[in-house]
Parts: C-alpha cells; structure tokens; sequence
C-alpha cells in the first residue's frame, strides 16, 4: 500500500484531525459524548457506547433504542465481532405472509427483536471500563433538556414523513406538531430519557427481562404484533470471528453473514484481477470495472447469504481467491453486463470509530434499516422499533425466506483494516446497499491510489441501486466519466448535492509507527471527527 498523499482534489467541508484519542461519528453531538468519556478516564469501547446511546437521541432519523447494532474491534491484541442483531419473533411464520410478493417495511410485520441495547451490554461487561450508567450521561441530557436539531437530521426527519405518515405511534411521538422539525430548533423527548435511565440503572435487564420487555409485549398484542416477551428475553449478542479479504497485501475485514459486508470482500476480491492503478483514480475505466465488480458480488449475496444456519454454501467458498478470478473473466472492460448468481465450489444506519491512546479501536454501526424504522413506537417509552423482517425474502424455500427464530439479511456492516496482521483503520459506511459499494470505492481509493482517508470518502461516488438497476452518479463525478460509463452501456440516474444515497463514511487511521491517529468524517452528513 504506498504512503498517503495529503491532496484534497475534492470539494470538500472538512479536513483529517490528528488526535491520540479519536471519536468519529455521523453527527456531532454523539461524537462529542464519546469524548467525554475518554476525557474522563473511559477507553475507546467506553467511547464508542456512550456515542452509540446518544446517537439514538440526536440522530433518530436513522437509528433508536430499538435499532439492532454490530461492531469490530481491535482490543489490544486481536480483532474481535460482535454481532447484536435481533432474530425473528417465534411467532412470524411464513405463513403471515403468503399472498405477498415482498416484505412489508412498515408495521408489526418489519420487526425482529431489538438488538442495540445487548450491543451496549455486552461490548461494556467485557472491555469497558467506566460505570456502565456514566455512558448515558450525555444522551439522557439530550433527551431531557433537548438539543438543536441538525441540518441533515432534520431533512431526513421530513423525508420520512410520506412513508411514514399512516403509522399513527410515529406520528404521535415524531411530529408532536404535525411537523418535522426544522433545523436548529429545539428537540426534546423525555420519554426517552426515562427509557435511557431505566437501561442504565438496571444495566440493559429492564429492556430485555423489565418492565420495559412488558411494554413492547403488551404493545405487539394490542397490535397484532408477534414479538413476545420470551423473544426478547432470549436474545444475546454473539461474539463472531470477522471475515476477511486481502487486496494488495492489505486486509478488508468485515462481520461474517448474514450481513452484506462479504460483498465488500467480493467486489475487491474480483477487482484484484485488473491494473486498476494503471488507469485514472476517477475516470471511466476504473468505474466501469469498480461497478462490474460489484454487480457480480450482488449477484451472489442476493442468491445466498441469509443467517449463516440455513446458507446453501460457506463465507469461506464464497471468497475462495480462483472463484473470484473464474467471476472476474465474466467482465467485459468496455461493455455493461447482467449477471447471475455463481456457483461457489467447496473448498442500512449509522457509523461511528473511535480509538484511544493504548491502542484499542472501534468499528460501530447501529441501524433502525428504513429511516426511524417500522413506524412502531412503544407508547411512553421512546422506542422506535426497527423494521429488519424487511430483510427476509417471500420465496418459498429461499435460504433467507422469513420464518421465526432466523436473523434476515442485513444491510449494516461496520469494517476494520488490517495490514499483516496488525490494526490500521476503523472504516465504515453507512447507507442500505450502499455500504458494501461505499466500502470498496474508498477501501481501493486509499490502497490502489494512495489517497489519505479524508479525499478517499470525498471524491465522487456510484451506486449500483437495488431498486431501480440504474447507476446512481453524484454530481460533482467528472463529465468524461459519466459518459463513458454511458458509452459502456450503463444506465446513469444523476443526483443533486447533497443527497443521503451515498452513504456517509467515518475512518480512523493509525500510524504503523504510532503517535496520533488520523481521523475523517464525512462532508455529506452532520458529523465529525473530534480528539485530543
């Protein structure tokens, strides 16, 4: 990987920060939480908690308490996941949904048991070191006392509304005046901040086992729900090893399925096959190749990834080096393809980082999926409860087909890098099926080109889009590119700045001859890389 060049080709709001302690998150106010917590004496898990649990309050546009959450680490010595999602309640069948050609994103019938929480728990019980209720100071003072509402959290806040407008528990705690609020005004929500103190005095128990648990029970049976009162006092995180590919002697790292973050892998595993490093960072060949790529990695996850107990075929097969080159040979360098899924032989969100000064490092991502999630709010609690059943599929006999007691496809994935075996980067991006997208244009940007972190999540982006199968281009990506992607045969639905379809990226660098790490944050959210 060559060394860093510190140009900045791109428009851009901000540059790195070099601190020996380092929080980087998708809005500021959850950043600064985390520092408070180094500052007092906390290290970088303490850090990632405390930002994580005020995430919920400041930013609730795209997570909550009821959200599902996953994390790499590197604890000083190794690099450990943690997967905190949710399965499905006992009660969701398949037969709840025969007749329907997709998942529903709204509604009792989107949502699995609430993982965020154990994430906090069980990340703190092993590695934290600061009390466990010190960790909500910040958030339950947001909460209480209000904070003013960012730029981007608030237009993200009146985009839900058309989704969202029919789910009356929404609009009843989110639009208190008939309104999103507007930016810079004031948000307060205390039923929130009751909720965060209850999880903090009892150390998570009153969500899982309390009265909390007997809320969201009782609020699914009065609705039609299936989430029981057995489903959440059953659930753990699981502790899992990541995955991982190396791409030019440098190690992507991702948690294992069923998420998607083994496209990432994928994608880079294929783009090994060309001299990227021969042609123009951001010009039209590199594009093509990049969004060729991770088609062909699409392809596959869409046919097998599901929870790890009911895939047709291994992590391991799937990322098998000769698999990846056999699928690398299907790309035409001058003409867009369709393709299908392969046969591997036997062999959305938010994102935050942080890292302390005795070298423990932290990759989080903590998601509600759709905006504020299913529309379901546990009345008097402030939970807005995730809609992850939207990652099943209706297709009888899939591997991820709905059905209770199964975790769905997922689409948050937070990252790590590694280089010969040593911790280099918290790395992640958030956004639905932009994540893996995001993850290998910046991943190949820093090691292919030798951008530094901060120009590598600046410069332009594609998206391969799940919905419409058009390429999805930012406007500020060159006029040459765009329209040789166009001569190749890709169909381009062209964006205005600033727009959340490009996910939104955090990376913590560090130094392989120590000292203080560098930190990046995103220019097209609210966030910030913060240290000392």
């Amino acid at each position: 990987m060559p060394s860093f060049n510190y140009d900045f080709p791109y428009t851009t709001k901000k540059l790195p920060v070099f601190a020996s302690n380092v929080v980087a998150s998708s809005q500021h106010l959850a950043a600064t939480a985390g520092l408070r917590m180094l500052a007092k004496g906390g290290n970088a898990v303490d850090a990632a908690v405390a930002s994580a649990i005020a995430i919920t309050v400041v930013e609730p546009t795209m997570n909550g308490i009821g959200a599902d959450a996953f994390c790499i680490l590197w604890d000083g010595t190794k690099l450990v996941g943690l997967n905190a999602s949710g399965h499905s309640p006992a009660l969701m069948t398949p037969d709840q949904y025969n007749g329907q050609d997709k998942m529903p994103s709204t509604g009792w019938g989107s949502v699995t048991v609430p993982g965020a929480v154990s994430l906090w728990m069980t990340l703190h019980g092993r590695y934290g070191k600061l009390p466990f209720a010190d960790l909500f100071e910040p958030a339950i003072k947001y909460a209480h006392d209000g904070f003013r509402v960012s730029y981007m959290v608030a237009r993200q806040w009146e985009r839900a509304i058309d989704r969202l407008r029919g789910q009356q528990d929404w609009v009843r705690d989110f639009l208190p005046n008939g309104r999103a609020p507007k930016a810079g005004e004031v948000w307060k929500f205390p039923d929130q901040a009751k909720t965060l103190a209850k999880i903090a005095e009892s150390k998570g128990e009153a969500f899982y086992r309390g009265e909390l648990a007997e809320a969201m029970d009782g609020h699914a049976k009065a609705g039609g729900g299936a989430l029981r009162r057995n489903d959440l006092a059953e659930h753990q995180a699981d502790w899992v090893d990541p995955i991982g590919l190396t791409y030019r002697g440098t190690t992507l790292h991702e948690i294992p399925p069923s998420g998607q973050g083994i496209a990432a892998c994928m994608a880079l595993g294929i783009l090994e096959n060309f001299d990227l490093a021969g042609h123009d960072c951001d010009g039209p060949d590199v594009a093509h190749l990049r969004i060729e790529a991770m088609k062909l990695a699409f392809a596959d996850i869409w046919r097998y990834v599901a929870d790890p107990r009911f895939m047709d075929v291994t992590p391991a097969q799937m990322l098998d080096k000769p698999y990846l080159k056999s699928r690398a040979k299907l790309i035409d360098p001058k003409k867009a393809k369709d393709f299908g899924p392969g046969t591997p032989k036997d062999g959305g969100t938010i994102y935050l980082g942080t890292a302390d000064e005795s070298g423990m490092m932290v990759s989080l991502i903590q998601s509600n999926y759709t905006g504020f999630g299913s529309g379901i709010v546990v009345p008097g609690t402030g939970i807005a409860l995730q809609n992850r059943a939207t990652g099943f599929v209706t297709t009888k006999g899939h591997a991820n087909e709905v059905g209770p007691n199964k975790r769905p496809f997922h689409t948050i994935i937070p990252a790590f890098i590694t280089k010969d075996g040593k911790p280099v980067a918290t790395f992640g991006l958030m956004g639905g099926a932009m994540q893996p997208q995001g993850h290998m244009q910046v991943f190949s940007r820093i090691v292919d080109y030798g951008q530094n972190p901060q120009a590598a999540i600046d410069g332009p982006r594609w998206r391969v889009h799940e919905l419409d199968k058009t390429v999805w281009v930012e406007d500020h990506m060159p006029v040459e590119t765009a329209a040789g992607l166009e001569a190749r045969g890709h169909k381009l639905t062209r964006t205005k700045w600033p727009s959340f379809d490009f996910g939104s990226s955090q990376i913590i660098w560090r130094f392989p001859e120590g000292g203080p790490y560098l930190g990046a944050s995103e220019s097209r959210r609210d966030g910030a890389a913060v240290g000392f």
